[in-house]
């Protein structure tokens, strides 16, 4: 039989809201030892992920872009946008301002080589799972598919 997500997955998931804070996120991350989690809204649907790589953004030295004055005018030599999305992050106060929004899920079907090839292609760590509506109903990690590996 083949494996697929919703035989390895862990049902139980943590998990925190976009408008809880960003200390409520961290507290979660270290007393569960888990490296992230899903973001979910009112109705359990995913619309984010928050990990350890998110928070170590906020405590980083943002470093303004450089510029070269010319005839009185300004020009930017890096992008002014990086640097602004990179300010938001070291002042974000709530999981939405600091969440990557960009999630790949699967679906308790998915193969469990499938979700390996996303997750490698894609470097995730975890994968949410959810059912037809979007809702979370599971994830898979990277050590889940290792433990899966060690038990075949």
């Amino acid at each position: 039989m083949k494996k697929r997500a919703g035989h390895i997955m862990t049902k139980n998931v943590i998990s925190v809201s976009p408008n809880d804070e960003i200390e409520k996120a961290a507290r979660l991350l270290l007393e569960h030892k888990i490296s992230g989690m899903p973001v979910v809204d009112e109705e359990s649907r995913v619309v984010g992920i928050i990990s350890e790589g998110d928070l170590v953004i906020r405590e980083q030295e943002v470093k303004a872009p450089a510029f070269s004055e010319i005839l009185g005018g300004v020009i930017f030599l890096e992008s002014q946008k990086r640097f602004f999305e990179e300010l938001k992050k070291t002042i974000a106060l709530t999981v939405d301002e600091l969440m990557s929004r960009k999630v790949y899920t699967v679906n308790e079907e998915t193969p469990l080589e499938q979700i390996a090839t996303l997750m490698s292609k894609k470097a995730v760590n975890r994968v949410p799972v959810v059912d037809g509506n979007n809702k979370l109903v599971g994830i898979v990690t990277r050590q889940d598919i290792i433990r899966q590996l060690a038990e075949d």
